[in-house]
């Protein structure tokens, strides 16, 4: 009966041993991969040990280079044109002198031509007729505006042709263009300003007479024609209040002879005004008259 124990004692561990010994063999296994690759991680890369030496490795410095000499300044100097290639000015530049124009015309306007004496006459006109704000000062200032346009349309034409017409060719430099330019305008004025009236303001200024009015300084002439012009127009004024001032007196009397003193004058004698400027054509001869005055045909 031992004897038939026996052998199945031994079938019983040989299977065991046979699977610790594949147990044992994977475990070895196991620590082998672990161990390979550790040491595959420890091992540097040929790429970033040679990256890490070429930082890490110093370099001369670069040498410096030497400064140049500065150049020499070119001679001259600078200029600025104002002109394009043909010779005729830029349009900015005739663009300022037109801004610079307009900004000063008012003064030109009022002290070179016509539109003093023709405004103040209408004015004195509308006072004569004891009318305090009709026509308006805006309807004056138009009509004297357009007036004196009609009066200086001769001389307005000449400046044109003589002196801005050549400049905007390019013909002639702008100072030559005001030469050109302020003789027509010279003219008119001496044309209608008293002698007496340029002797006035040069001994005001303390200066010599000229020998001529012609050479009169231009100074000295725009303030002489402005009297001559004032002077002119209170006497055209002085003729238009005349026969109102009739209608007033006769009104006035009529009125305190009937004992109508607490009546105005004014509100009888208004109607009757207004009805004698219309049926004699008061606007057209006050204008017939200053148009004449500059043209000779008054």
């Amino acid at each position: 009966m031992n004897a038939l124990a026996a052998p199945a004692a031994t079938g019983t561990r040989g299977p065991n041993r046979v699977g610790r010994l594949a147990l044992l063999a994977l475990v070895l296994a196991a620590v082998g991969l672990l161990l390979g690759a550790g040491s595959a991680a420890a091992a540097p890369r040929p790429e970033t040990s040679a990256a890490v030496s070429l930082v890490a490795a110093p370099t001369d410095p670069a040498t410096p280079t030497a400064p140049t000499a500065p150049a020499s300044p070119a001679s001259g100097g600078v200029t600025v044109s104002i002109n394009g290639v043909n010779g005729t000015p830029s349009s900015s530049i005739v663009v300022l002198l037109a801004i610079t124009l307009l900004s000063v015309a008012p003064a030109v306007l009022i002290m070179t031509t016509s539109f003093t004496k023709i405004f103040v006459v209408l004015s004195l006109t509308r006072n004569a007729l004891g009318l305090q704000s009709v026509p308006p000062n805006q309807v004056i200032a138009g009509l004297a505006l357009f007036l004196s346009l009609f009066v200086m349309a001769p001389v307005i034409s000449q400046v044109k042709d003589d002196a801005v017409q050549p400049y905007l060719d390019g013909h002639v430099t702008f100072s030559q263009a005001v030469d050109a330019g302020r003789v027509p305008v010279e003219d008119f004025m001496l044309a209608h300003t008293r002698e007496q009236d340029i002797a006035l303001i040069t001994r005001a200024g303390g200066k010599e007479n000229p020998a001529t009015p012609a050479a009169t300084p231009f100074t000295t002439l725009v303030p002489a024609f402005i009297l001559s012009e004032l002077r002119s127009a209170f006497i055209m004024g002085f003729v238009i209040f005349v026969p109102f001032l009739v209608i007033d007196l006769v009104v006035s009397s009529s009125l305190m002879a009937m004992g109508m003193m607490m009546l105005p004058p004014v509100m009888v004698s208004l109607p009757f005004k207004i009805l004698l400027f219309v049926l004699v054509d008061g606007w057209g001869l006050v204008i017939t008259a200053l148009v004449g005055s500059y043209t000779g045909a008054g």
